[in-house]
């Protein structure tokens, strides 16, 4: 059992950056792909970006390539997501998930653990 705990979100203006965090308990972080997802209001959760257990393996969404940068601490047992030049469609709660496996995973229905949620606002 994998507990994630996401933190980071806030209120900022369009253009503004941001730095998410999400915390995983237990002593195999090194073994999961990390996720982050987000889900606006009356739409479906939508996937951002994933890395692998080592970091050599990452994607990002096509809508937030060149603006968002995903990157992990085992040590930390962290994995963080860099949103620059923040745009008010990128509003949305943030959800970190974390899939036991060696390679990077994008379909939401891979993932096994999924923690509360952060919430990013982006005012124009």
């Amino acid at each position: 059992q994998v507990q994630l705990v996401e933190s980071g979100g806030g209120l900022v203006q369009a253009g503004a950056s941001l730095r998410l965090s999400c915390t995983a308990s237990g002593r195999t972080f090194w073994s999961y792909t990390m996720g982050w997802f987000r889900q606006a209001p009356g739409k479906e959760r939508e996937f951002v970006s994933t890395i692998n257990w080592s970091g050599g393996s990452t994607y990002v969404a096509d809508s937030v390539k060149g603006r968002f940068t995903i990157s992990r601490d085992n040590a930390k047992n962290t994995v963080y997501l860099q949103m620059n030049s923040l745009k008010p469609e990128d509003t949305a709660v943030y959800f970190c998930a974390a899939k036991h496996g060696t390679r990077a995973y994008s379909l939401r229905d891979d993932y096994d653990y999924w923690g509360q949620g952060t919430q990013v606002t982006v005012s124009s």
